[in-house]
């Protein structure tokens, strides 16, 4: 059983791996696309700040959602430990067969159906959780709408012309903010600052820009500034939610062999190894997902960079609170497209947009079938 789990832990690393440079395209696209910074220089940046997370969420709600998406008493032993040790190799294929392709699908997703796919194929539909598997369904719908919804907010904030009508929808934002994350969840004090934070990094430079005299190439230097801590922000906001997915399957499989007893016991490694492979596969890129999420859903400036990775940001921080497992993927791509939208509709190319629908869609029920034909192979050769 020993051999079993750290196999699972040394796999569960390098999903996480695989998941950071699978997602880096989240953080860095638009930053790239704008030729805010190189590729190179855009990967250490996003990695740095998914690595930050490690110092900023301690709270894992998210990593407690996924540890518990199948019933505890479901994966106990050493058949509990073939249950993750078959999702995670059905999550780990899904994620390179989809990085390979350039489709941007969800890692979260696809870990929690592996997850929930192994568990179904050992003791059917009731060994899963119903109501943590409709809380991810329903945020794959919901985060990118959520994402969508505030960049258009955003962006129409962000182009208001009247100087000081933009400074009081600012105000109002952060206010509105700072009242609803901390309720949003059990300890929102950190995400709370983080979005005020935002707002007052954003009302200076829009002060200092008007107070020097608005033109276009001082307005423009001002959004390729701003967009390196909108990217930073969703760098830290995708580091908190991804890494902790991983933290939860290495917590269960901790609980399985009775390594620890409860959920709440987690080892203080876990969360350090979790977040330093998510940074590390990060800085390996992740480019062909680049070029979709970056040029291929609508063609973005730093400005709108700058509205699409905020908006990102304050989705991830308040899911984060509310310890649902949302992809970034979905959130970032939702975000882009409202930006996007703003334009006019027709700036979006939608053709694109619903291919990656349909990858969503498929990404759960395609890692269970997947990690069902794993558990059944896996057990019939361990007999």
């Amino acid at each position: 059983m020993t051999t079993l789990l750290i196999a699972i832990i040394f796999l569960a690393i390098v999903f996480d791996f695989i998941n950071g440079f699978h997602d880096a395209a989240n953080s860095i696209a638009t930053i790239v696309s704008t030729k805010v910074l190189t590729p190179y220089q855009a990967v250490v940046w996003a990695a740095f700040f998914n690595f930050v997370a490690f110092f900023i969420f301690k709270e894992h709600a998210i990593a407690n959602t996924v540890a518990k998406t199948v019933h505890p008493e479901v994966i106990v032993g050493s058949k509990g430990l073939i249950i993750i040790l078959s999702g995670l190799i059905a999550a780990i294929f899904w994620n390179l067969l989809t990085w390979w392709y350039g489709i941007p699908s969800s890692s979260s997703h696809t870990l929690i159906g592996g997850f929930a796919g192994a568990a179904i194929a050992h003791a059917g539909f009731n060994s899963i959780d119903s109501a943590m598997i409709l809380k991810t369904v329903f945020f794959i719908v919901l985060a990118p709408l959520i994402g969508m919804v505030i960049a258009i907010f955003i962006t129409l904030v962000t182009v208001q012309r009247n100087f000081f009508m933009k400074m009081s929808i600012i105000v109002i934002l952060v206010s509105v903010c700072a009242i609803f994350v901390p309720f949003s969840g059990a300890k929102g004090e950190i995400e709370r600052w983080m979005l005020i934070g935002l707002g007052v990094v954003f009302s200076i430079a829009y002060t200092i820009n008007y107070i020097k005299g608005e033109n276009a190439f001082r307005t423009q230097n001002m959004y390729k500034k701003l967009q390196l801590v909108s990217s930073a922000a969703f760098s830290l906001g995708h580091g908190g939610s991804d890494a902790q997915k991983v933290m939860g399957i290495i917590t269960a499989a901790l609980v399985a062999t009775g390594y620890i007893h409860k959920f709440e016991e987690m080892p203080n490694w876990v969360p350090l190894v979790c977040y330093s492979a998510i940074a590390l596969g990060t800085m390996s890129g992740g480019w062909k997902i680049v070029k979709t999420m970056g040029t291929k859903i609508t063609k973005v400036t730093p400005l709108e960079g700058v509205c699409a990775e905020t908006a990102g940001a304050i989705t991830l921080f308040t899911a984060a609170n509310l310890g649902a497992p949302v992809s970034t993927t979905h959130t970032i791509t939702g975000s882009i497209i409202g930006v996007g939208a703003t334009k006019r509709l027709s700036a979006v190319r939608w053709g694109v947009t619903i291919n990656l629908i349909w990858a969503w869609i498929l990404t759960i029920p395609v890692s269970g079938l997947l990690a069902a034909i794993v558990y059944y192979g896996i057990s019939f050769f361990t007999k």
